[in-house]
């Protein structure tokens, strides 16, 4: 069966998650971390990605970013999947695959799930019960968008810019989102629209998005959606 291309819309934030192989570990030491880290910000600005939020998880990767070009997100992912598996294999001794298949993905509309998605990767660790708080988990961009940790991954979206007029203002308000749990019902919506490569949104931007791509963009049977009302494409 042919594998479901991808929805990637150039300037529209997208969630990615990579997994380990049969998810194995995929990050063994600090220096690891620390390796995939810099190779993010040399590719995701090498191919005109901007990212948002992230979290390295023991065995995974969570991604938010906005791609400048339909093939920015795959060029991203190929060369830092890539480059991070050489330097593994010859670091710990190990050959074969280290990633499960393809990257799995989401496309959001920002005005409903940018903050969710943010929340959603952030949390991650606290998730899990590695940390009791995001804030505690070096391996995520929380520290950076609630904390004012110094970055040069991190481009924030314009709705983050917009949180507040100055930079404790916008980290205050941000962190104020994380006072509530994300609720299940929208978490197991992102989860379910990134493993299975569906439009994250309303009726609206899922409409437009599969009428802009031609394919259907959400789970059910084949074919487009029936267009709303008074929808108009290209809004969001």
């Amino acid at each position: 069966m042919p594998r479901r291309p991808r929805l990637i819309v150039p300037d529209i934030p997208i969630h990615i998650i990579q997994r380990g192989n049969n998810r194995q570990a995929c990050f063994f030491t600090d220096e690891d971390y620390l390796f995939y880290l810099d190779w993010l910000k040399e590719y995701a600005n090498t191919t005109g990605c901007s990212v948002h939020a992230y979290v390295l998880m023991t065995n995974h990767v969570h991604l938010l970013l906005t791609p400048s070009k339909a093939d920015s997100a795959g060029k991203l992912m190929k060369r830092l999947g890539q480059r991070y598996v050489q330097y593994v294999n010859r670091s710990h001794q190990r050959s074969g695959t280290l990633w499960e298949g393809r990257f799995r993905s989401s496309i959001v509309q920002q005005e409903e799930y940018l903050f969710s998605c943010q929340r959603y990767i952030e949390m991650n660790p606290v998730r899990a019960g590695m940390v009791s708080q995001p804030g505690d988990y070096r391996w995520s961009s929380y520290q950076v968008n609630a904390q004012g940790n110094q970055s040069e991954i991190i481009r924030p979206h314009h709705l983050y810019l917009n949180l507040g007029r100055s930079h404790r203002a916008r980290q205050k308000a941000y962190r104020e989102l994380f006072s509530h749990d994300l609720d299940l019902e929208e978490a197991d919506k992102i989860r379910k629209a990134t493993n299975g490569n569906f439009a994250l949104g309303n009726s609206r931007f899922t409409s437009e998005i599969s009428e802009m791509l031609g394919r259907r963009v959400t789970p059910g049977t084949a074919g487009r959606p029936k267009k709303e009302k008074g929808v108009t494409k290209g809004s969001t």
